[in-house]
């Protein structure tokens, strides 16, 4: 490997051009498929197979009407005012009609009409006068059946509306208003409509006409303010704030290589690695479903990752020419072949452990970690290919007059200060770092104990959003349960029976009366009349335990509510949805965690020749990843230091958080473990021993790990301020994490560790040694073989 990466350095740096051209070829193909196939994006995250989703497809199949996603509207009056007044309620009036007349909503006025003309055919009764009629909650029939002309379900209705909360319809001329409910003080009114089609399918267009005709209240001095609920708000963004981070590693790299032209080369490299996959994404996002999240990710991994790996070259390329006094083409094809083998194989690393999520099953998790792996597998491309080529059009310029006046003893002088210190006093104090270590990083993992996964709701979003104070109003006027609706649907345990209106209205009884049950509305029985809708609002909220509590209790077969009625209930919505999808998430984690191990302990022994160096890794990466989701957890679902990190409220972590970051961590980790440990090996087979090549070779590699790791923390860092609730988690786990992990298990445990077992860190048995490939990741036989063939070639 080592040989190949030097021939390619070599030939790179001679013939730049060729190489520059071809990636910026690659980009522009790129630039014309993104051209031609546009960027299309979706918030959908679904799980096949769960038992939300299994009931959604059912319902696209059979009753497409209901199987569309839901959204909402708060109206608010000023204080101490109504909205039914005559003027507020014909502007309110006359936003939901616009609303309904849009494509893709459905009007439950024509649903009804609809409905009652399909029973006037079947019984000859006048459909004109059943036509138009809905519920107080503005609920219609989803299928041949209305569901309020039955004496049975209005005895039903009438028992949940006496234990209801005190709200009612907003009238307009004496007559309900589709849809739209008012608080008993008048002063909050709710407009709940449906879609035709689930909210991931609706043209980007749909969501930004409706938030415009609702806000056209606003006009006039009527006093009225439009709030659109959290499904209406925009996909995620990148801030400003994340540029921070770039000018952050523009820092650390001139501090570390000396000079803006080196400096210059990771940043170019790392920005050329993400326009090309983030756009190479987009350009096939038309042929495959992509997740908002999934194009942030990759530029979170491209930057860190592409600034790290050329960093990692440059500097040793800098070191060949200043230490070894070498030119700045061999330099450079030396560093491909010694520094390029360990970013190689850490490259490798980030890509096997992003890959080893397709194992779990879970399509977008599946496209998020191919798309991230892409993205590292291209930065680490770039860093074998374009960095030479650009490094052969520097020239000797990489080093400045100044740098090369320095004499090897000063260097080594330099060198020997602050790193040498700190590897002594690791290996001195050894047994002291460890015991404090590891019940430290125990310590800031306890709070895994109680860590809740979900997705982020209204409920924690900033008080100055849209989606905060749509969550709050909701809240306030009816309830925390009407910001996550369930939608039920029963069907009878035989096949061959139907659900009549009695049972339907005995149904409805029952489940009024859960104590965690607000509202419950028969939405109808489709034509075969076996299966029917219902819509049921809890009294807590989407991301409450007692939410998750109701869900079990009305999926299970052995409740009163299935046995008596004999009929099995499904339940979806969006709130069911995500807690089917947190649970199986939570269920794939050990497993993850599982292949993680085993790859780590696979990988890091084929790189080291060791078996202790694995163990070592690995135990050290687990300490780390806990500590992590520790802290995490404090942080945003407890709410610590939260006016720190910009959010004002905490709730339950991102339910794919815990595995993506796993993966991301374990992939990051093994790098400075291979850039680190790489050097300390290198150190031990040129001879040097015991506590000795654990001190030369932290010398060598501390400079620029710490650098990887200030820039890497840096890039995430930046993402800790986005506006989306979603990537702040996941940037705060992938900086602490990255932090943890390089300041804290590599930059101090690992030498006080490799210093307790001594050359025993190298052991390896002679009958492994002979069936492991020697992949020389420290470049030794690459420079035996330089030297036997042409010496030292100053």
């Amino acid at each position: 490997m080592s040989t190949f990466l030097y021939r390619l350095g070599k030939s790179a740096y001679s013939k730049p051009w060729y190489f520059l051209t071809a990636w910026i070829l690659i980009l522009g193909v790129v630039g014309a498929l993104l051209g031609v196939n546009g960027i299309q994006s979706s918030s959908e995250m679904k799980i096949e197979g769960t038992e939300s989703q299994k009931v959604l497809d059912m319902l696209a199949e059979e009753l497409p009407a209901a199987a569309g996603g839901q959204a909402s509207v708060a109206f608010t009056a000023p204080d101490g005012e109504r909205l039914d007044t005559p003027e507020r309620t014909a502007l309110i009036l006359k936003a939901i009609n616009d609303v309904y007349s849009m494509d893709y909503i459905i009007n439950p006025a024509e649903l009804a009409a609809q409905a009652a003309a399909a029973a006037g055919q079947a019984t000859g009764a006048d459909p004109s006068a059943a036509a138009g009629q809905t519920d107080a909650a503005g609920q219609a029939a989803v299928g041949g059946q209305s569901a309020t002309t039955d004496p049975s379900v209005e005895a039903g209705q009438a028992a949940a509306a006496a234990q209801a909360a005190p709200y009612g319809p907003l009238l307009a001329d004496g007559v309900p208003v589709p849809g739209v409910m008012l608080s008993a003080d008048g002063s909050i009114a709710l407009f709940q409509f449906q879609f035709t089609v689930q909210q991931t399918s609706l043209p980007s267009s749909v969501p930004d006409n409706i938030i415009n005709t609702v806000t056209e209240v606003e006009q006039a001095g009527s006093g009225i303010t439009a709030i659109p609920s959290d499904s209406l708000k925009s996909i995620p963004s990148i801030g400003s704030t994340e540029a921070v981070g770039v000018v952050v590693a523009a820092i650390v790299l001139f501090i570390t290589l000396g000079s803006v032209v080196a400096a210059g080369l990771p940043l170019i490299t790392a920005l050329l690695g993400v326009g090309i996959s983030v756009g190479g994404a987009f350009a096939l996002s038309s042929i495959i479903q992509m997740n908002d999240i999934t194009p942030i990710l990759a530029v979170m991994i491209g930057l860190a990752v592409g600034i790290d790996y050329s960093l990692f070259i440059v500097n040793r390329q800098r070191r060949l020419i200043l230490d070894e006094k070498l030119s700045a083409g061999e330099a450079a094809s030396r560093a491909l072949g010694t520094a390029g083998s360990a970013v190689f194989f850490a490259g490798l690393t980030v890509i096997i452990a992003l890959c080893g999520m397709l194992v779990i099953g879970i399509g977008f998790l599946s496209t998020m970690a191919l798309v991230a792996a892409v993205s590292v597998l291209i930065n680490v491309l770039l860093a074998l290919t374009l960095l030479p080529a650009l490094l052969g059009l520097v020239g000797e310029r990489i080093c400045t007059a100044k740098a090369r006046s320095k004499n090897v003893a000063s260097v080594n002088k330099a060198r020997h200060g602050f790193s040498h210190r700190w590897a002594n006093a690791t290996v001195k104090y050894r047994w002291v770092i460890i015991i404090l270590v590891v019940l430290g990083l125990g310590t800031a993992a306890i709070p895994v104990t109680k860590m809740e996964l979900g997705i982020p709701s209204g409920a924690s979003a900033n008080l100055d959003t849209p989606a905060r104070q749509s969550y709050d109003i909701i809240s306030k006027g009816f309830g925390e349960g009407f910001n996550g609706p369930l939608l039920l649907v029963a069907q009878p345990n035989n096949p061959s029976d139907k659900i009549s209106m009695q049972t339907l209205g005995k149904l409805v009884q029952e489940l009024q009366m859960h104590d965690n049950v607000t509202l419950v509305s028969p939405m109808g029985v489709n034509a075969t009349g076996d299966i029917a809708i219902i819509s049921l609002i809890p009294k807590t909220g989407p991301t409450d335990t007692a939410t998750r509590d109701l869900v079990q209790d009305l999926r299970d077969p052995a409740s009163g509510l299935a046995s008596g009625n004999d009929v099995k209930l499904g339940v979806t919505g969006f709130t069911a949805i995500n807690i089917d999808m947190s649970s199986k998430l939570s269920d794939a984690f050990p497993i993850y965690i599982g292949i993680i191990v085993i790859l780590s302990l696979i990988i890091l022994l084929l790189v080291f020749r060791s078996v202790i160096v694995p163990i070592k890794a690995t135990v050290g990466f687990i300490l780390s990843v806990l500590a992590t989701f520790g802290l995490t957890t404090a942080v945003y679902q407890w709410g610590w230091l939260h006016s720190l990190f910009g959010f004002d409220t905490g709730g339950p972590l991102l339910s794919f958080m815990p595995i993506l970051v796993t993966g991301i961590l374990y992939g990051l980790a093994m790098d400075y473990q291979v850039f680190l440990v790489s050097s300390m090996r290198e150190a031990y087979v040129h001879g040097r021993r015991g506590n000795d090549s654990v001190v030369h070779g932290y010398d060598l590699a501390s400079r620029v790990v710490l650098a990887a790791g200030i820039i890497m923390v840096s890039v995430f860092a930046g993402f800790i301020f986005a506006p989306d609730a979603m990537i702040k988690q996941i940037g705060f786990a992938l900086a602490f994490g990255i932090l943890i992990d390089a300041f804290i298990i590599r930059m101090t445990l690992v030498p006080a560790v490799m210093a307790v077992f001594g050359d025993k860190a190298w052991w390896l048995p002679k009958w492994l040694d002979r069936l492991l490939p020697n992949l020389d990741v420290e470049g030794d036989k690459l420079i035996a073989k330089l030297h036997s063939e042409n010496g030292d070639n100053k």
